[in-house]
């Protein structure tokens, strides 16, 4: 057996040798079986090569029956060897025919080998084979044996991966995935239609050498490059490029912690000395890691793991001379990016005149990439597993990010049809555009308020182009979940300041933290609860952590001296919670004033109207509150008693209906009572039809994605309000289960453009 850190030096020398023999695929592997048995004084050892349909296939072996060679198989999961292929993981086994995984393949005649050890053969990150030597005489592989293994299985992915192997698969002569058109359909992030051709996010970085012929120099190339990336971080996190956008300087931050991580250097070290080049020992680590990373259940270490991920792509791509991604290349005009994963400032250095789309492997709608994907309005696809495999730089490609629909070199009948469809929504933008510094007026004479929803510094160009009156809600908790840990008051206040500066004199409403159900932190511990949604979220949490409450007030009372400012609770249930949580923003403006602090020049404090029970207080609240926004996507959630995120749910209740429209009736007449101001906040006040019927009811504020603003603009100014309310009113007194269709034939018959 292996002795001395010289055994997988000498290995390796072996491989190189064979590889560089002019031979197929076949006999390279036939030699490598035998190479590898004789060096570990194995009695068996045996490749296992990924075939289509997750079937491993016998295709080389020693020891073993020959006859068995591409007869025998097993399914991922089945067996050891299927065990290995499905968790990206190495077994060393002592007595392998006890473990609860073996499973006797009598074509072979294994059941005479007690000893096991078996490896992943990765590429990209993907299991393509397994990697098993084996002996009679029962024993435990060393530590040093198990790691010659895997670097031999390095090398064999280079031999696994050629065309060769390709022509002689039973089940196909050809790989014919990336030739044929193909339909998923997965997660939408971002809506919005585009049809381009693919961009690989990171071109695949191609490794010409596998094998050390000088170790040291080796060793120098990879502290080389190290330096130089360590040097990139720094500028990235110092240069104003990272800067311009606040929100993501704490995930270079993290990056450059793991660019001076001494367990990832020292992994990266003992590759190298094991006899592989620079870039391939980078690989190698990259493999273990993403191999832990697909085990790992916390969404938090597994983002972590991500960055670590993105890091070794930057030294690989130092080490090659390949180009950093593809951001720094020049595009086509209609660039769909597609990409395993992506952080948020990676989006942000493309060209945005050219970007139509996003399409990721793992990214959900919580991420944070389909968070600035939203802001920058790219229609975007996630959890699209399999995709970068599926496609090559350059293919035809269509995303719907409404449906979550991705067609593959789509057929020309299919992309005229799609081509269609955007030709259509962009003249319709066009005639929005030439409506945006005309006012949202009703035909008799009823003026609407409109504003957008934001939640990142991107989204505040927004506000200017689609011609708002203002923010009508600025989610502050999206600033929390791009960071890697608690924003300190400095940046808070940085981010705030930006914000109202951006906005130009126009208002913005600041709602503090909703955090909660769907909405984390990843460096915020939350208890798992049965029912996140009604549960222990947003003010709640704020409450019971006063402190995180009193700094982000404080940093908004810093951020806004001067300016008027608008601070809005979101889930309150009763009067006393709202008069606790102003409290709070009135004991930091007090401490403001006492060290003789500049001050907002006008500070008012509204609530959320979200919760039912709040409907039977109104005359309580509207006389403590200085406004109100109504947040339509819970309310009609909680009235309901229906989870908006349930697909076995979805229209079953509608928002149009009388017991809906009826609470917001409610909502809009107590605060006239009362001289106080009602907005609507929510996804309703951006659908023509919806916010038509939101107007009927009384309402003249609105605030909704920016893209809303110019259809709900040419809907108002084709209306008259007093004619809808009219028709309306007897309507909500009706038992009928809503009024969507009653609302649409009067639009119909009125010319109402929806």
């Amino acid at each position: 057996m292996l002795n001395s850190a010289l055994g997988p030096r000498v290995l390796l020398r072996k491989l190189r040798a064979v590889m560089a023999e002019p031979e197929t695929a076949q006999k390279r592997l036939d030699k490598i079986v035998t190479l590898i048995a004789g060096n570990m004084v194995a009695e068996v050892c045996s490749i296992y090569v990924m075939r289509p349909g997750n079937i491993l296939e016998l295709y080389a072996t020693e020891g073993l029956k020959l006859e068995a060679v591409h007869k025998s198989k097993l399914k991922v999961g089945e067996g050891l060897v299927g065990l290995i292929a499905d968790q990206a993981i190495g077994l060393n086994l002592s007595n392998a025919d006890k473990h609860p995984s073996f499973k006797y393949l009598p074509e072979t005649g294994e059941e005479l080998y007690s000893s096991f050890l078996g490896v992943p053969v990765m590429r990209g990150g993907a299991v393509i084979g397994v990697l098993v030597v084996q002996n009679k005489t029962q024993r435990h592989y060393s530590d040093e044996e198990e790691e010659a293994l895997q670097t031999t299985a390095m090398v064999l992915a280079e031999v696994m991966a050629s065309g060769e192997l390709k022509e002689m698969a039973r089940e196909t002569a050809i790989d014919v995935a990336h030739v044929r058109s193909h339909h998923l359909r997965v997660e939408p992030l971002a809506e919005g239609i585009a049809l381009g051709h693919v961009v690989l996010h990171e071109p695949r970085v191609r490794i010409q050498n596998m094998i050390a012929e000088d170790i040291p120099a080796e060793q120098k190339r990879l502290d080389e490059a190290v330096a130089q990336l360590r040097s990139q971080v720094d500028e990235l996190l110092d240069g104003s490029d990272a800067m311009r956008a606040t929100d993501y300087s704490d995930v270079l931050e993290t990056i450059r912690m793991f660019a001076h991580d001494k367990g990832w250097l020292n992994r990266l070290t003992e590759a190298v000395v094991t006899g592989l080049t620079a870039e391939a020992a980078v690989e190698r680590v990259q493999n273990d890691n993403r191999a832990r990373m697909q085990r790992m259940q916390d969404p938090y270490l597994r983002e972590r793991m991500h960055d670590l991920d993105d890091l070794s792509n930057r030294l690989l791509r130092i080490l090659t001379g390949a180009i950093a991604t593809a951001s720094r290349t020049d595009l086509p005009q209609n660039s769909i990016v597609v990409s395993r994963n992506m952080g948020p400032a990676e989006l942000l250095d493309y060209d945005r005149t050219k970007i139509r789309g996003v399409i990721l492997e793992e990214g959900g709608k919580t991420s944070h990439v389909a968070i600035v994907a939203r802001a920058l309005g790219i229609p975007a696809i996630g959890l699209a597993d399999g995709i970068v495999n599926l496609v090559d730089t350059g293919d035809a490609i269509i995303v719907d990010g409404g449906t979550g629909e991705i067609f593959v070199r789509p057929s020309s009948e299919l992309q005229k049809s799609y081509a269609e469809k955007v030709r259509f929504y962009a003249k319709k933008q066009e005639r929005f555009t030439a409506l945006r510094d005309l006012p949202a007026q009703t035909k008799d004479g009823q003026t609407i308020s409109l504003n957008i929803n934001a939640g990142l510094t991107v989204d505040m160009p927004h506000l200017r182009e689609s011609g708002a009156d203002g923010v009508g809600l600025y989610r502050t908790e999206l600033h929390f979940m791009m960071a890697q840990r608690f924003p300190r008051l400095s940046a808070q206040v940085k981010h705030y300041q930006s914000i109202i500066d951006q906005a130009e004199g126009k208002p913005v409403v600041f709602r503090t933290l909703d955090i909660g159900a769907d909405k984390t932190l990843p460096y915020l511990r939350q208890p798992r609860e049965e029912n996140p949604a009604l549960g222990w979220r947003s003010i709640r949490m704020a409450m019971d952590r006063p402190a995180l409450l009193r700094l982000q007030a404080r940093a908004m009372l810093i951020a806004g001296a001067g300016h008027d400012l608008k601070i809005m609770f979101p889930m309150i249930a009763d009067v006393q919670e709202f008069l606790q949580a102003k409290q709070a923003v009135m004991m930091e403006y007090a401490i403001l004033v006492k060290r003789g602090a500049p001050l907002p020049k006008n500070l008012k404090i509204g609530v959320m109207i979200e919760i039912p029970s709040l409907l039977w207080q109104l005359d309580y609240l509207f006389p403590v509150v200085d406004f109100a926004s109504i947040g339509s996507n819970d309310l009609v959630q909680f009235l309901f008693a229906s989870d908006r995120g349930n697909p076995k749910l979805a229209g079953r209740y509608d928002a149009l209906s009388p017991a809906a429209l009826g609470a917001m009736r409610q909502i809009v007449d107590k605060a006239k009572a009362h001289n106080k101001t009602v907005t609507l906040c929510g996804e309703l006040g951006g659908r023509p039809l919806e916010a038509m019927g939101l107007v009927g009811v009384g309402l003249t504020s609105m605030s909704m994605v920016p893209s809303g603003v110019g259809p709900v603009k040419a809907m108002i100014r084709s209306l008259d309000q007093a004619k809808l309310w009219a028709f309306m009113q007897p309507l909500l007194a009706s038992g009928i289960h809503s009024l969507r269709g009653d609302l649409l034939e009067f639009a119909q018959r009125n010319a109402v453009e929806i």
